[in-house]
């Protein structure tokens, strides 16, 4: 069952669309977003943790803590809330924990490491324990991880298929460990999937940090601007939740994706923008992903996958996160623009772009009092895109590093053949 986050943020409705900088959105109207942000205090916050938490109301609690993520709500009253939410953990349902875990992981990094580490032997639920070892890694130690990794193995022993703990065993036993990911240059070679359109985002492996977007075209040469330079739009691949891609709602995932062409979205934080369609492994059919009319609709294989990669990655495990975060259910992944206000995120290193549940969003500059589209880099990508060959090819999102900063063109450049 979706949740309040997940249906207001990754549902999308298709339409008709034609992409044009006179865009309006009356949810970007002062008086609107100061309306929204009341009626979500007051009717889902406030409201929603009036009372004591229990099983009939486990869901009203998830949707508070899945608002209080968005617009980074903090109090004295929906802190002491959160702390009985956490004491009382052991007690309630997957949807009321698996919200609590995004929600400690967004606003509360390192207040409920403790407690989070009491709990983690007894959760049952593979996807649940991920979760709160993810919580429990992102501000533990090397003895933290050492004990997540002892767990996970023995959880291994019984379901050693499941990708959940494969994921996360491979995150314990590499913590604070330098991983060198081979250079990215083979994505770049101009025959590299030849005769598909690319888009390929890359990013920092610290989500906190924007990545920028580059086209290449069907014929193999990246699009240039109109001053000459390589074409490039930043953009964030970073989630409210900032959890790893293979758990629903969190970061993008790091791999390969089908794009499957423009449409545009009535979500209200999506806004009227054109978007770029993406599909995961396993969202759609595996002869449609990988262009193979020869190969069974239903059968996904990690070897065809593979066949996608360049030389040096076939063995980068990182590169096949997309391939297993589809594989656990992961949909509705896309590149878009953002509607949200800014202002939730003010102080943030990636201020002033907004996170997401898991798509790649661009920035987008909306006037409060008129509601029209000022400045919108996702309207420089799509033209850029519908004039070198569309959104028909494969999007690829890969971590360069983990250096501390955006992503700037010097970082790519040297990965370029012809510049």
């Amino acid at each position: 069952m979706k949740n309040w986050f997940t249906i207001i943020f990754c549902s999308f409705c298709i339409q008709g669309f034609s992409q044009t900088m006179t865009l309006y959105s009356r949810n970007v109207l002062k008086k609107n977003r100061e309306k929204f942000y009341r009626n979500i205090v007051q009717n889902v916050i406030l409201k929603n943790l009036s009372d004591s938490s229990t099983v009939a109301n486990e869901e009203a609690w998830a949707s508070a803590f899945d608002a209080i993520a968005l617009i980074q709500y903090h109090t004295p009253f929906t802190d002491l809330k959160i702390r009985q939410a956490v004491e009382s953990f052991p007690e309630h349902g997957l949807i009321f924990q698996r919200s609590l875990l995004d929600l400690l992981n967004a606003l509360y990094p390192e207040t409920y490491h403790e407690p989070v580490k009491k709990y983690l032997n007894a959760i049952e639920d593979a996807k649940t324990f991920a979760m709160a070892a993810n919580y429990i890694l992102n501000k533990g130690t090397e003895e933290d991880a050492v004990y997540i990794e002892f767990l996970t193995q023995e959880r291994m022993s019984r379901d050693k298929e499941d990708p959940y703990y494969q994921l996360l065993y491979y995150e314990a036993s590499l913590f604070n460990k330098k991983i060198s990911a081979p250079g990215l240059s083979g994505f770049f070679q101009k025959n590299y999937l030849p005769g598909s359109v690319l888009l390929i985002s890359v990013q920092r492996k610290n989500r906190n940090y924007p990545g920028l977007v580059l086209i290449r075209d069907a014929n193999g040469n990246f699009v240039k601007a109109d001053d000459g330079t390589i074409f490039h739009i930043p953009q964030l691949a970073r989630s409210i939740s900032n959890m790893p891609g293979y758990i629903s709602n969190g970061n993008t995932p790091e791999g390969i994706f089908r794009m499957d062409g423009f449409e545009v979205s009535n979500n209200a934080f999506i806004g009227p923008s054109v978007n770029v369609q993406m599909k995961m492994p396993f969202e759609d059919k595996a002869s449609h992903f990988f262009m193979d009319v020869n190969l069974p609709d239903s059968i996904w294989n990690k070897s065809d996958y593979a066949k996608l990669l360049p030389k040096d990655f076939k063995n980068y495990y990182p590169i096949y996160q997309a391939f297993y975060a589809g594989m656990l259910g992961r949909t509705e992944i896309i590149a878009h623009g953002s509607t949200v206000n800014p202002g939730y995120y003010t102080g943030q290193t990636y201020y002033p772009f907004t996170p997401t549940a898991g798509c790649l969003v661009t920035k987008e500059n909306w006037s409060e009092e008129t509601g029209k589209l000022q400045s919108s880099d996702q309207y420089q990508l799509i033209e850029t895109m519908r004039k070198n060959g569309g959104a028909k090819g494969y999007a690829i999102v890969v971590n360069i590093n983990d250096e501390q900063r955006p992503v700037e063109l010097t970082d790519v450049l040297p990965f370029m053949e012809n510049k």
